[in-house]
This record gives C-alpha cells, structure tokens and sequence, in this order.
C-alpha cells in the first residue's frame, strides 16, 4: 500500500489517460496507491479542485496559499477555516516561507505563514510546510506561533540533518519527493536515512520532480513507488517495510483510516 502524501491533482497531465480522470484515478488503484493527498496552492482554483475530487474517497484535501504565489487573495484566518470546515480537509497548506523566488520585502510573506499556523492550531488540523533558502526564518515562526500544538508535514524535504532534527522536535514529519532519488542531493540521502522510522512520510509533488528515472518528465502520484524503493535501498529494507511505514505515519499523523 502507498500513500502520496503530497501531490496536485489538478495540475497534471492528464493526456495519457484519454483526459479522463477517472482513468487516472484506475491507473493509481492498480498500482497500488491507496490514498492521495491533493494540496492546494491558491483559494481561486481551490473550488474546482474541490469539485474534481468530491467522488473519491481515496483523496483528501488541504486548504491554503502558496508562499509564491502574489496574484491571487491573500486568505484571511476566517475564510481559511471555512474551507477547513469540510470533512475532505485534513491539512491547512501549503504554506511557508519561499526566499529564492521572492524578491523586496518579505513581511507579507511571513504575516501569510503565521495566519496559516494560526489557523491550523484553531480547527486542529496539521500544517503543510514549503520552505526554500529560509531555514532560519521558517524555524522561527513556527516556534513562535506554536506550531508544534498541531505539527505536520515539512514538504518536499530539501534541508539537512540539523534541520530535520529541529522540525522533529517541532513536531513535524519529514516528506521525501522524487529529489531523495538526485545524484547530488547527499544531504537529502543522509536525513533519509537517519530519520525515525516513525517520522517519515514519501510524496511525488506531482505534476513536478520526477524521480529517477523520470527525471525531467511530468509526474505522478503512481511514481511514489520509485522514491519508496529509493529509500528502501538508503536504509537497507525492502520496498514494502517503507511503504507500509509511510502510510502508517501518514494515517497517524492525520487521523486517517485509510
């Protein structure tokens, strides 16, 4: 059983399967990912997202603004707890801090991630945490906004040890994308296999980072398969021991039975 904890299922090419999702969706089943997490990025294409997933109860959802995004509504508290306000919705994200796209004054930035923590420790939902060249200022808000009352998932783990261990203590699991499976992501490669067993989690970040050996081709949640067998090689067990763990986690983390 594999479980993506991370992918957008509204973004994807669905041309191999006859721009029929439902046949994404079969295709997925019968490769054995059992449940899917479908993360927002923006409240104006939430609703359609919302719609595309209603009849599958093997996706849930997560509601939030991207730290990258600027042309869409920055979300209030309230109205993020409305969306929250839905079964569907296990997750407030993805939210977070994104310094190498960003350019000028940040505060915006960091103002958006503390009404996202802020929401999430109100409706007691986990976060979804995007963070890239800002470590420091990430770690920071989430201590001081006590994020660790509902903790989550540090997305698309790109960080090191010492990082990992700070967002442990935090209360966070670590997420691995297909970038675990890069010839030049060492530090990745030594936090996979160093990290907990019972603190891990593995995503695609579909449509984007393809695994080895998709590489540079369009992504999809059946490719979690590669980044399991990846880190099952990283810490010498078998396929099956990463993605039966990884989904228990998942299922822990979120309450889910899946």
């Amino acid at each position: 059983m594999l479980i993506d904890s991370h992918c957008h299922l509204d973004r994807i090419d669905l041309k191999p399967f006859q721009n029929d999702f439902s046949c994404f969706m079969d295709q997925a089943r019968n490769s054995q990912i059992k449940h899917q997490l479908c993360v927002a990025i923006d409240l104006e294409s939430y609703p359609a997202m919302r719609e595309l997933v209603s009849a599958y109860p093997d996706i849930s959802l997560s509601v939030g603004v991207h730290p990258n995004v600027t042309d869409g509504k920055d979300p209030t508290i309230d109205e993020l707890l409305a969306l929250a306000d839905d079964k569907k919705v296990i997750a407030i994200g993805e939210t977070g801090l994104d310094y190498y796209r960003s350019e000028g004054g940040l505060a915006w930035q960091h103002q958006r991630f503390r009404r996202h923590i802020q929401a999430a420790k109100t409706c007691q939902k986990p976060l979804i945490i995007h963070t890239r060249e800002a470590r420091s200022d990430t770690l920071r808000i989430l201590r001081e906004e006590g994020a660790d009352q509902v903790g989550g998932i540090i997305h698309c783990f790109t960080e090191d040890w010492a990082f990992a261990r700070q967002a442990l203590d935090l209360n966070f699991y670590i997420s691995f994308s297909g970038i675990v499976t890069f010839k030049n992501a060492l530090a990745i490669q030594e936090t996979a296999q160093k990290i907990p067993a019972d603190r891990f989690l593995i995503e695609t970040d579909s449509p984007y980072l393809a695994p080895v050996p998709h590489r540079g081709k369009p992504n999809y949640p059946t490719y979690v398969r590669y980044v399991a067998e990846y880190i099952a090689q990283l810490r010498d067990t078998s396929f099956a021991q990463i993605a039966g763990q990884s989904a228990d986690n998942f299922c822990r983390l979120f309450n889910q039975a899946v």
